[in-house]
């Protein structure tokens, strides 16, 4: 039960300046309040801890072994297993600060919300900003590979593929990426049901691709040889640190669960646990695949594959049954990372939505379904169409860039409300705060430097084309700017 003490009182816009305007803090009881209320309907509340889990798992586990390991490996050599380890540290910092606040802010927005409560809101438009560019471009990213994976499956069991000019996209040999545009149509199919029946759906195949990786290590490590780690950093410490801030892609998935808040049944006690369980998995299973897949393959030989896995499961055997049973279970795998990252998306945009920042319509609810549906159609066709048309590298380094600046701030939002509401009640504590949320924040931002210019660039565009539409839309329209908001 929250603190019933009253709230800091907010300011008004006609009685304070545009400085104290952008300032604005929306109170902790009141987001909560809200938690699920959306225009014309309601969430519903029916996620328990083991559906929290295996959606902070399904958004997690897959992208970088089945994905984005292609791309690391040439970076790091052997150690990219070190790469994993740094990446999962730097997720563990701050999911420890997310821990801390699900349990005390259990609403859907994630960071957006927790920063809206503790810094303001410019501050938390960035943040939701920046959220936007880590799951609706994350979900287009994992479609692309997605792809790459049917691409294998149907090989080995009819012979044919999808034509190089409808599976890649321009860039990249293509002109449009179909099965990425399908992968995202399918999963808004689901989320449109609902989230109990989304949660369900996300179960089966999270088990499915925790087997297949146990498969993975079970037949590669008979491939394994360790003359691939004789030289384990061929390119150095700075390799190691450009393929840990790729592979941070992998972990963005844990932060999910939060997004689930206004759906869970006791969110105060599961939301924490959810993010913390899930990590722990998570991590382990990609360091153990990562060594098995580097053992078995020479780094050289990965040459940005985006079926890794599935390629050396067929030339350890010598037979294409393995790999294809593999590639089979990695496209089952992957459309769980997309279902759920796409679930993530809907709900933060619902709760930007309702406090005015975005328009009205990704707030409306549907009364049978108890989900936002126009806002998942919006959503998914935008993903699906940035899947479609845009290079996987450029994507996953993108999503990376936005992902770190989010949980840089949500490391900071934790030692703020520590200090301006210290009696509210926490399910769960960051240790030795504020030193891990500081190490927290400084590993996001070390990572963040080892990205490329490019990224960079990239990422300043977006936040200026965020911050003038705050300025244009959100800025009028949010609740907090009118005297009944």
């Amino acid at each position: 039960m929250l603190d019933q003490g009253a709230p800091p009182r907010q300011p008004t816009p006609q009685a304070t300046g545009l400085g104290a305007r952008l300032m604005r803090r929306k109170p902790v009881e009141r987001l909560v309040a809200e938690g699920g209320q959306g225009e014309g309907g309601a969430l519903r509340r029916s996620l328990g801890l083991w559906q929290l889990t295996m959606i902070s798992i399904g958004a997690t586990l897959g992208t970088g072994i089945f994905v984005v390991l292609g791309e690391a490996v040439p970076k790091a050599g052997p150690a990219v297993t070190l790469s994993f380890v740094i990446a999962g540290l730097t997720a563990l910092f701050s999911a420890l600060s997310y821990a801390e606040l699900a349990g005390t802010i259990p609403v859907s927005g994630s960071s957006y919300s927790y920063a809206y409560a503790t810094m303001g809101e410019l501050i938390a438009w960035i943040c939701g900003w920046c959220l936007v560019l880590e799951y609706g471009v994350s979900v287009a990213a994992v479609a692309v590979g997605w792809g790459e994976y049917l691409n294998e499956l149907l090989d080995g069991t009819i012979g044919v593929t999808v034509p190089d000019a409808l599976s890649a996209p321009p860039g990249d040999g293509g002109v449009f990426n179909l099965p990425a545009l399908i992968v995202v149509l399918l999963a808004m199919t689901f989320l449109l049901g609902g989230a109990r029946e989304s949660a369900r759906a996300n179960t089966v195949m999270v088990i499915v691709k925790i087997a297949a990786l146990v498969l993975f290590c079970a037949i590669g490590v008979q491939g394994f040889r360790s003359g691939n780690y004789e030289h384990f950093m061929p390119l150095g410490m700075a390799g190691v640190s450009a393929a840990g801030a790729t592979l941070f892609f992998s972990y963005i998935g844990f932060d999910a669960a939060s997004t689930a808040g206004e759906e869970a049944r006791n969110p105060q006690r599961d939301l924490p646990r959810a993010i913390m369980l899930s990590l722990v998995i998570v991590t382990a299973l990609y360091v153990l695949v990562a060594a098995v897949a580097v053992g078995a393959r020479p780094w050289q030989g990965f040459n940005d594959s985006e079926a890794a896995l599935a390629q050396i499961m067929r030339d350890v055997t010598g037979q294409t049954f393995w790999g294809t049973l593999l590639a089979f279970c990695a496209v089952v795998a992957i459309a769980s990372v997309v279902l759920t990252v796409l679930y993530g998306q809907t709900r933060i945009l619902f709760a930007m939505s309702r406090d005015g920042l975005v328009p009205k319509v990704f707030a409306r609810v549907h009364p049978k379904t108890g989900a936002p549906r126009a806002n998942t159609v919006i959503v998914s066709l935008f993903c699906g169409v940035l899947a479609a048309a845009i290079p996987l590298g450029q994507l996953a380094d993108a999503t990376s860039i936005g992902t770190l600046f989010a949980f840089a701030l949500v490391n900071i939002a934790v030692v703020v409300l520590r200090r301006t509401r210290p009696d509210m009640p926490r399910t769960f504590r960051v240790p030795l705060s504020p030193v891990f949320p500081a190490v927290g924040f400084g590993l996001c931002v070390w990572m963040m430097g080892s990205l490329s210019t490019v990224t960079w660039v990239v990422f300043g565009v977006w936040m200026a084309a965020g911050l003038v539409f705050y300025f244009v839309y959100g800025h009028r329209r949010s609740r907090l700017a009118t005297p009944e908001g």
